[in-house]
């Protein structure tokens, strides 16, 4: 099993930092993001401590990097052309990034279509990720399956293979599952795990599916909210998760939490993933787990 969490990519120690982050949870994997996910400012590549994060990475068991795009990628729209253009020459030097650090999946949600309909914005993510993917030979946007918030597109699996269908460089596309997301769209992942596993076969093709983002949710089932809840604590549940985390259709599948911090504000809460790892390893729910963090500071 491959799991692991969203870690830090900031500071002196950069992508060596993150490896260490995500040693001290106990990971084998770990995603990233190459700066902040709100904007578009990034270092140069020399300053990433890309082979001391890498080496890191092999002396701690750490077998997987999955890079995620910023929140503001968004290539469906193209009403203004200059926005749309930058936003494929972002992702275009982000799969390079990607590539540098060693990981094969940048996981990327889709876009949103801000007026023009799911129509229009279908062809313009397709466009759009034709164009990025030149940009490497080796790495694949896995795009996310969204919770329907607003106007984004990626909510249904049929949306997905639309846009996998319309872009030429298709060998190139995988899919990121979002459990939450997945349920706040209206997929019983709590109940009916393999069925919704089989749909997606059936839609996309399992082999598509690269990553997964183990998050349990504030939301019941078909909410279109996107809230995430940590693992246990929301209305998917650990078993659920639990029994996602273990599939054996997946098991080659990095599994990435990206559960929220736990404490009182924003100066005072702790990354809950070491906790949630164990939980997960253990395949036992620790009702108590959110004190543990506060009380530990988020370190076993």
């Amino acid at each position: 099993m491959k799991l692991g969490s969203h870690v830090k990519m900031r500071g002196k120690e950069m992508f060596l930092g993150s490896a260490k982050e995500a040693a001290s949870y106990g990971a084998n994997a770990m995603m990233i993001y190459t700066g902040a996910p709100q904007n578009t400012v990034r270092k140069d590549l020399s300053l990433m401590k890309i082979e001391e994060g890498k080496k890191y990475m092999e002396d701690h068991g750490i077998e997987e990097v999955v890079v995620h795009a910023p929140y503001i990628v968004n290539l469906g729209n193209n009403k203004d052309q200059s926005k749309y253009e930058f936003a494929i020459e972002f992702l275009a030097n982000e799969l390079k990034r990607a590539d540098a650090l060693g990981a094969k999946q940048v996981t990327l949600h889709p876009g949103a279509h801000v007026g023009l309909g799911a129509k229009a914005a279908i062809e313009n993510i397709a466009h759009g990720l034709d164009e990025a993917l030149k940009a490497s030979k080796d790495v694949s946007i896995a795009l996310e399956t969204m919770a329907g918030k607003g106007t984004e597109i990626g909510r249904t699996f049929e949306e997905l293979s639309e846009i996998i269908e319309k872009c030429s460089e298709n060998d190139r596309l995988s899919v990121t599952f979002d459990t939450c997301h997945a349920n706040d769209a209206g997929y019983d992942v709590k109940n009916g795990f393999d069925d919704v596993l089989s749909e997606f076969d059936q839609i996309i093709g399992l082999n598509r599916l690269k990553v997964v983002h183990l998050n349990d949710s504030k939301n019941e089932c078909g909410a279109h909210k996107d809230r995430h809840a940590n693992i246990g604590f929301g209305t998917i549940g650990f078993d659920s998760l639990n029994y996602i985390a273990h599939h054996p259709q997946l098991e080659d599948v990095p599994k990435i939490m990206e559960t929220p911090y736990v404490g009182e504000d924003k100066k005072n809460s702790f990354a809950p993933y070491a906790y949630e790892i164990a939980m997960l390893k253990n395949q036992a729910f620790d009702s108590k787990m959110l004190d543990k963090v506060k009380d530990g500071q988020g370190i076993l």
